[in-house]
Parts: structure tokens; C-alpha cells; sequence
């Protein structure tokens, strides 16, 4: 055995038997190269790996730390392996970097915390903002964006309100992000879909039905979509911009891992955008924290006054302490070194994922799994007992997401399994996966 694979069972060993505790500092490593009579750079490997399997983190100037508490799981092998999550682990948050940052917003802003303020959002975070989206191929003035309670309330205030074109329908792709299909259940909102699977959108189709399906506006997610990880090409990009153009729909471009893209050449759907047809929505809880409630939602000239109405209603503006926050967060430059690192994180963990699932064969399970992002999807090419599926997976200790949540009703199908990232190591994925795809194999029908 290498040193330093030494160093990574000791790390975990300790931990198990916790004599190493939960938010407690780890040995040094000059203590730890003294202890294994080996350099500071074999200390420093070991704990890169250990923080790269997600079981332990780095905190500038600090140490580092367990992830998890150990005395409470009593063992790695016992814990629930969590493919379902669409959210970043709490362990992976900024807390002292942005426990930083809210103290001095509340320096700044101590004045207008606690009244009401411009429903646009804090004008200082709007032009941050505006020049922060450049890195996207974002350009925009600040007067086109919108500070909003979480993208969920973007999407909840686009689907009630009237729009330009006097239209009504909502066209979601099939599937797509479940808190959309939620949103157009409650407000009692008519939708139509449209496929998108493993391979991608049918333009024809999508033609057909911005031509006659009434459409309002299409929401999309063009990038590291949800639940199917697939992403659309420049091609399909600039011909859906070409349609929305011609057949008067808006697009409504959820790009909500837009932090983790590795490709600089995969410009947003907004970058084609030449009318005034794409309406752009950024969340910030996929990177940082879901807590912080703060999404960036550009809107057409046309559009701003009747969503600034709604908004308005809704909840008068947005909290003005995660703004000032985020405003400072962004102009330090800690969210892009917060970035960078989560960015890595995930395409270490897809990259490993590809590995485990090629390795596996199974005539009947196709799968899509992104270079980055969150969500990976394996597809069944066969009828199946979708939830003895769920049911048996739980009892093994392994979470999946239900995907019948993804669908609108008259859609509905039982042969996507969304597979998350964000909460599972390189141990969790290599005991988990074989476990899921047989269980998926044993009740094919």
C-alpha cells in the first residue's frame, strides 16, 4: 500500500471510531508527514483524495474538516445513498466565506434591511450583475434584470401573467423540472409538451407547435437538462431563436447550472437572441445555497412592467440582506473560486459515473451522462415495474427521484430514472449504480 492511500484509511478509520469528530479540525499535515515519516506533498495527495470522495473539505487559512458525523452514521456502508438530490450537499456550502459576506451586508445596507425596496432588486447586485453575466455571453442592461424569490417564483409569476402576444398555452418539454409542472398544476394553467429525451427535441415538432398550438411561451432547459442531462447544440439553439422570431413565442430559458459549464463555446439560448423572444432565468441555489432564495431573471422590455405588477404583489422585493450578500460574494471574487472548485467537483463525479455505468451491460438500458451538471439519466427500452423499482431501491438504502413528477398527465412515462450527483462520492457511486441497474434488470417485464 501507497503512503498516502496509508494516510486515507487511517483518516477514514478514526473517523469511523470517533476518535476524529463531526466539525472538528483533522490533524495538520506537517503533524500527519512527522506521524507517517513522509513529506508534506503525500499528506496533501491523501487529503485531496479524501476530499474528492467527499469525506472531508479544506477551509482557507483554517485545516480540514469531516464532511459528516460519523458517530451518528456508525459506518460508510450504512448510509443512504442519495441519487435523488437536486440540490448541492450542505456540506459543499460557502458558510464562512458568506457568513462574511452577510455581516458586511448588513454594514452597507443597514438602512434599507428592514423597508421596503425597488421590486427590481438592490440596483448595486443588478449592475454587479450585468457585468458578472458577461462570463455567460450574457449582455444585458441592468434595467432588463430582475432580482426574484427563487427562480420558482420567476416561473410561477411568467405562468400567470398576461403576455404580449396574447396567447395562452405554456408548451414544457417531456420531462422537465417538476417544480414547472407543479406551478402549472396549482395556477390551473394550460400546457401543452413536447419530448425530449436522451437525444434531444423533434425541431419539426417544435415548429409544428409554435405554429399552432397557441404558445405562449416555451420554457426550455437548454443546458444540463432536468431530469435527462441532455444539452442542445448550437444548431438547435439558434432554430429554436429562428422560430420563436417567426411564429411570435417567447422562450423561457431556465439555465440553471449554467456555473458548472466547461465549455466556453456553449453559449446560452439568450446569446442568439436577436427580438426579444428569450426570457433568461439564473438561480443561484445550484452553486451556493438553496437558502439564499435569489434568482437573476432578464426580461424583454415588453414584458418588464406587467412582471414588476406581479411581482410587486407577490411579495413587494426581494430580501434585501441575501442580495447584498450576493452583491459582495460576487465583486470578491470568492463565487468564482467557489465555482471553479464545484465545477471540478461534479465533472470528477460524471466522469467517474461514465466509467462505472460503461463498464456495465445491459441490452435494455440506454443512459445519458453529461460531461458536467447535476443530472444524469438512464432510460429503460423496455415496459417495467417502475415503482417495485423505487420501492426495492429504498429498501436497499438507495434514493431515487420518482420522474412521474417530471411529466405533465397526459404524458407520463415509467422509463426515465434521473441520477444525481450532487449528494454521492465516488464510493457511493461505485456501491450504488451495479445495485440500481440490476434491480432495474430484474424487473423488466
Amino acid at each position: 500500500m501507497l503512503k498516502y492511500e496509508e494516510i486515507i484509511d487511517y483518516v477514514k478509520n478514526e473517523a469511523l471510531t470517533g476518535n476524529f469528530k463531526y466539525q472538528k479540525r483533522l490533524p495538520s499535515v506537517r503533524s500527519l508527514s512527522q506521524q507517517f515519516n513522509c513529506s508534506v506533498g503525500t499528506v496533501l495527495k491523501a487529503y485531496d483524495k479524501l476530499e474528492k470522495d467527499h469525506i472531508i473539505y479544506s477551509s482557507p487559512k483554517s485545516g480540514y474538516y469531516l464532511l459528516e458525523d460519523f458517530n451518528n452514521n456508525n459506518s460508510f456502508e450504512n448510509a443512504i445513498i442519495d441519487f435523488s438530490s437536486g440540490v448541492p450537499d450542505v456540506e459543499t456550502f460557502p458558510y464562512k466565506d458568506f457568513q462574511h459576506c452577510l455581516n458586511k451586508s448588513i454594514e452597507l445596507y443597514k438602512e434599507t434591511l428592514f423597508t421596503y425596496s425597488d421590486p427590481r432588486g438592490l440596483n448595486s447586485l443588478t449592475k454587479a450583475l450585468a457585468r458578472h453575466l458577461q462570463q455567460y455571453q450574457i449582455f444585458t442592461r441592468p434595467d432588463n434584470i430582475v432580482i426574484t424569490s427563487s427562480s420558482q417564483q420567476a416561473l410561477n409569476i411568467l405562468s400567470i401573467m398576461p403576455f404580449p402576444n396574447g396567447k395562452s398555452n405554456i408548451l414544457v418539454e417531456q420531462p422537465t423540472y417538476y417544480g414547472m409542472i407543479k406551478s402549472l398544476e396549482l395556477n390551473n394553467v394550460s400546457a401543452l409538451g413536447i419530448e425530449r429525451g436522451l437525444n434531444g427535441i423533434n425541431l419539426e415538432e417544435l415548429e409544428h407547435m409554435f405554429r399552432y398550438g397557441n404558445i405562449k411561451f416555451f420554457y426550455t432547459i437548454p443546458r444540463f437538462h432536468n431530469p435527462t442531462g441532455n444539452s442542445y447544440n448550437r444548431q438547435e439553439k439558434e432554430s429554436i431563436v429562428k422560430m420563436a422570431e417567426k411564429y411570435d413565442v417567447y422562450i423561457v430559458e431556465d439555465d440553471i447550472v449554467a456555473d458548472l459549464e466547461t465549455d466556453k463555446k456553449n453559449d446560452p439560448i439568450f446569446a442568439y437572441d436577436t427580438s426579444g423572444k428569450v426570457i433568461y432565468l439564473k438561480s443561484y441555489s445550484k452553486i451556493l445555497m438553496p437558502g439564499l432564495r435569489v434568482a437573476t431573471l432578464i426580461l424583454p422590455k415588453l414584458l418588464m412592467d406587467t412582471f414588476l405588477g406581479y411581482k410587486k404583489w407577490t411579495d413587494m422585493n426581494s430580501p434585501i440582506l441575501s442580495q447584498g450578500a450576493l452583491e459582495i460574494y460576487l465583486k470578491s471574487g470568492m463565487f468564482d473560486i467557489h465555482r471553479k472548485k464545484m465545477s471540478k467537483l461534479y465533472c470528477d463525479r460524471l466522469t467517474y459515473l461514465k466509467n462505472i455505468v460503461s463498464s456495465l451491460q445491459y441490452p435494455k438500458i440506454k443512459w445519458n451522462i453529461p460531461n458536467s451538471g447535476y443530472f444524469s439519466c438512464i432510460y429503460v427500452d423496455s415496459p417495467i415495474q417502475y415503482d417495485k423499482i423505487i420501492s426495492s431501491l429504498q429498501n436497499k438504502n438507495i434514493e431515487l427521484l420518482n420522474t412521474n413528477m417530471c411529466f405533465l398527465n397526459d404524458y407520463k412515462s415509467d422509463n426515465y430514472f434521473r441520477i444525481s450527483i450532487s449528494k454521492v462520492n465516488e464510493d457511493k457511486i461505485k456501491k450504488g449504480i451495479p445495485v440500481v441497474l440490476n434491480t432495474m434488470q430484474e424487473y423488466l417485464v
